[in-house]
């Protein structure tokens, strides 16, 4: 087996209201124009930043318009930081679980666990916007799902990738917010492994997987938010990620 990640050609600065799709499906084609062999084929998957879902969805915080609380302007000066981005993220902020060291641990509404809900300061284009996660990304990776489709005339899946820390471990990684197309999770239980002994625990992240392999042909500052991931062995059916992937709190051995 093999895996191909080819991050398309860069996008102009996405600005709310703008036909993300429209660029994605002008930006492949420009791909296959260069190497034919890289056009849509039944099984790839489009990988889109949510920095650029969010741009075009008008998920974005003019810091000039916010004023914060006591409580961000206490945490921020504790520890250097600016009390409107900490504000931001109370704001987005469905559950705090943690504030130190400058750094707010949230549970955002559809339910992820993250360093600051979400609220991003890089790649805005502008020292003073934030973006913020998109509402729905399941439903922006479906509604981007079948514009694709509908260009390219082939089954093709997307993910909705953004970069998140991990627990006991240093650096980030992408992983999926968003889903369509396939199942999220290869649920392994009650197969037989290499040994033929049955697995009884093992749910591969198959979405989280491509995410990070995308984020690989893209990098953090190339101006390249779209990666097309090709060879994957994908779940068949339909999924979400904020409906299977996302564990409920109940689950968390640590609260």
């Amino acid at each position: 087996m093999s895996l191909l990640a080819v991050a398309l050609p860069p996008l102009p600065q996405v600005k709310p209201g703008d036909d993300l799709a429209g660029m994605a499906i002008d930006a492949w084609r420009a791909l296959a124009t260069e190497d034919p062999t890289l056009a849509p084929a039944e099984g790839d998957v489009l990988v889109v930043t949510q920095k650029v879902v969010s741009k075009a969805e008008g998920r974005i915080v003019d810091l000039r318009t916010i004023t914060p609380r006591p409580e961000a302007a206490e945490f921020a000066a504790r520890w250097e930081r600016d009390p409107r981005q900490v504000e931001v993220v109370l704001r987005e902020a469905a559950e705090i679980l943690r504030m130190e060291r400058g750094i707010v641990i949230t549970r955002t509404r559809h339910g992820f666990v993250c360093a600051n809900a979400g609220v991003d300061a890089s790649n805005t284009g502008d020292a003073e916007t934030l973006t913020l996660l998109p509402d729905d990304p399941d439903a922006s990776a479906r509604a981007f799902r079948d514009r694709l489709i509908d260009a390219f005339g082939v089954p093709l899946s997307v993910v909705v990738s953004d970069s998140f820390g991990r627990p006991w471990r240093w650096g980030i990684v992408d992983v999926a917010l968003g889903v369509a197309g396939f199942r999220p999770l290869d649920d392994m239980r009650g197969r037989a492994d290499a040994d033929g002994r049955v697995m009884h625990v093992t749910v591969v992240a198959v979405a989280d997987q491509i995410a990070s392999a995308a984020e690989l042909a893209s990098g953090k500052t190339s101006g390249r938010p779209l990666v097309m991931v090709r060879g994957a062995t994908l779940p068949e059916g339909e999924g979400s990620v904020t409906g299977d992937v996302v564990m409920d709190p109940t689950n968390d051995l640590f609260r």
